[in-house]
């Protein structure tokens, strides 16, 4: 059933995954109708998982962050594979509705009630992804930074802006000696880029 009333994103929960260390992912409900929606959210392993909040009411065209913490893991699964899924109903309710108007009946299935519901599993991601380019060619790219600045504090350059006087002294056809000639300003960008 595609849902009508909430876009839920993303459609997989992915939480950062560290030993002994608690993380959080989030994921934004957007209203897609003109009318109040009540949410609410459970999960396959309350005692794992702290959701905040875990219901409301999502405006027209409005949206809300839920926030999911995960428990500090104390032994990594095999193959980061997770089974936790979580659940997102939600229903239409009056313009009111205020967070203490929302019950547990609001969410049950009834003949005639529209109650959408989202299933979302979590997928367990690196809380600390290894860098994309391996250490070699960190290394090596450290050293032809310090080439370039033992070529940069070799040289002796002197850069003067050109000032009115030059500009005017040019409209005539003079230059002054102090303007550096097209090939040395090329070279000058080069070496500041």
């Amino acid at each position: 059933m595609s849902n009508t009333l909430l876009r839920i994103y993303p459609s997989e929960l992915k939480m950062p995954f560290e030993l002994k260390k608690q993380n959080s992912g989030c994921m934004e409900l957007v209203n897609k109708t003109d009318q109040h929606v009540a949410f609410k959210v459970k999960t396959t392993n309350p005692r794992k998982y702290s959701v905040r909040p875990t219901t409301g009411v999502v405006p027209p065209r409005g949206s809300c962050v839920i926030t999911v913490s995960m428990q500090a893991p104390k032994e990594i699964p095999a193959d980061y594979h997770c089974k936790d899924k979580f659940l997102v109903q939600s229903v239409v309710v009056k313009e009111r509705t205020s967070l203490k108007d929302i019950h547990p009946d609001m969410f049950s299935k009834e003949p005639g009630k529209i109650v959408e519901e989202f299933k979302m599993r979590v997928i367990y991601i690196p809380a600390n992804p290894p860098s994309p380019v391996p250490e070699e060619e960190e290394e090596e790219e450290e050293e032809e930074d310090e080439e370039i600045a033992s070529i940069d504090s070799d040289m002796d350059y002197e850069y003067k802006p050109p000032s009115i006087f030059d500009a005017a002294s040019r409209q005539q056809g003079y230059t002054s000696g102090s303007q550096a000639s097209y090939d040395e300003v090329t070279v000058l960008k080069a070496l500041l880029i």
